[in-house]
């Protein structure tokens, strides 16, 4: 009976697929030279044969590698038998479908869409078109489109291959990144709990999404192997860093897990109160905050180095205590920005005098000497563009002044009788 059991074993196993089929029949030993040495799209299914769904899939399957033949190539492994790569791609249920794309084969996507031959064709379909629109260099309308499926708007960022970098990794803000795929049922779920997160959080934390089908180069930095995906970067965060999320996906838990991580990026770093010496450095400061304040010390010929000092760190101190606010602290010296000042209509009550910019520059409260306050909108006549007019100047050596010293000029040589010269 053993001797039978051992001769049968392996026909009862392959009963899934035959080579009509059209399906390669992949193990540990032929793996890398079919697929990972190939040029061509690979869909690989790991499967097991008791596996029920795992049979429920095999007409489609096999419709779908008639639909794709010369189109991609389609695959098939025994999990039970070939245990290898099972391990190596992190295979935890059955069926599991991977596509191995045109690029780096390395870390192919996950297939996470409906199990039918059309949902099968219509990936590779976009695999291929996304790759010969990066080959011939167009401009792909890809994230434009799969933003509006999954719902992407408002608040949160659309992130791409070419923009993340910039935004994410050389960034000072503090971000959460889902990296979707338009077909995913649990993306399109996520979408409007995203976006309410993404309102909640506007001037603390970014969220952004990033379509994982359409831009794979930071699919593939990241180890993007399953939709959703969300990560959490702090600012500063390289290349490497990024934070995997495994909380819930409701927007209540998205925005608690926000603020926690932003209490602990705030915590980390001291507050930075910077000098408003150009529009660059006041706007990278003020950009996407709840609120921007400006203080304007006294000149430095009326409150020299230590005076000047002094009311710096009372302003530190005040910034650290609301640091959780995510604020921007700018300090300018009185009379270097006069456009600034008019705009805020400051100048006539004395200094130091703090105001505080709020929803860009559309408002702004001005906190005079006797504690009250009126709103105002900034006069059009005192923009440049869509900002303040700011000039340039030279930053604060941290040095005394003193006014230059006029000498005295000798009047006796000259005669001040204007009724002599008039005669």
């Amino acid at each position: 009976m053993r001797l039978i059991l051992l001769l049968f074993l392996p026909v009862w196993i392959n009963c899934f697929y035959t080579s009509s089929d059209g399906i390669v029949e992949l193990t540990d030993s032929n793996f890398d030279s079919k697929v990972l040495k190939s040029d061509r799209i690979w869909v690989v299914e790991f499967y097991a044969p008791y596996c029920g769904h795992c049979k429920s899939l095999v007409p489609e399957y096999k419709k779908a590698a008639k639909l794709l033949k010369g189109i991609a190539s389609i695959g098939s492994i025994d999990g039970t038998i070939q245990k290898a790569l099972p391990s190596k791609y992190g295979i935890k249920g059955w069926p599991t479908i991977k596509i191995f794309g045109l690029g780096d084969k390395s870390k192919p996507i996950d297939y996470d869409g409906p199990r039918t031959a059309k949902g099968i064709a219509e990936v590779i379909q976009k695999t291929i078109k996304k790759t010969l629109e990066e080959r011939s260099g167009g401009k792909s309308k890809k994230s434009e489109k799969s933003s509006k499926k999954s719902g992407i708007s408002g608040k949160v960022v659309t992130l791409t291959d070419s923009n993340f970098e910039k935004l994410v990794l050389n960034s000072k803000d503090t971000w959460m990144v889902e990296f979707f795929a338009p077909w995913c049922g649990h993306c399109q779920k996520l979408a409007p709990e995203w976006e309410k997160a993404a309102k909640a959080m506007a001037g603390k934390v970014k969220f952004g999404a990033l379509d994982a089908t359409a831009h794979q180069s930071i699919s593939r930095k990241f180890g993007i192997q399953g939709f959703p995906t969300i990560k959490f970067f702090a600012p500063g965060s390289t290349s490497s860093d990024g934070e995997d999320y495994q909380g819930g996906r409701t927007s209540s838990e998205l925005i608690s897990y926000s603020e926690s991580k932003l209490e602990d990026v705030v915590n980390s770093k001291d507050l930075e109160v910077i000098e408003g010496t150009s529009s660059d450095s006041i706007q990278e400061t003020c950009q996407n905050r709840q609120l921007c304040i400006f203080a304007f010390l006294p000149s430095i010929f009326d409150c020299q180095a230590k005076c000047r000092n002094e009311k710096l760190e009372i302003l530190r101190k005040v910034a650290q205590n609301f640091k959780k606010r995510s604020f921007g602290w700018v300090w300018l010296e009185a009379g270097a920005q006069s456009d600034v000042e008019k705009a805020f209509e400051i100048g006539d009550s004395g200094y130091p005098v703090v105001v505080a910019m709020m929803d860009g520059i559309k408002e702004f409260l001005n906190s005079v000497t006797y504690g009250k306050g009126r709103v105002r909108d900034v006069q059009p006549a005192h923009l440049s563009g869509n900002w303040l007019k700011i000039v340039e100047t030279a930053p604060w050596d941290g040095l005394d002044k003193e006014l230059p010293i006029v000498e005295d000029i000798d009047l006796s040589d000259i005669d001040l009788d204007s009724s002599k010269s008039e005669l």
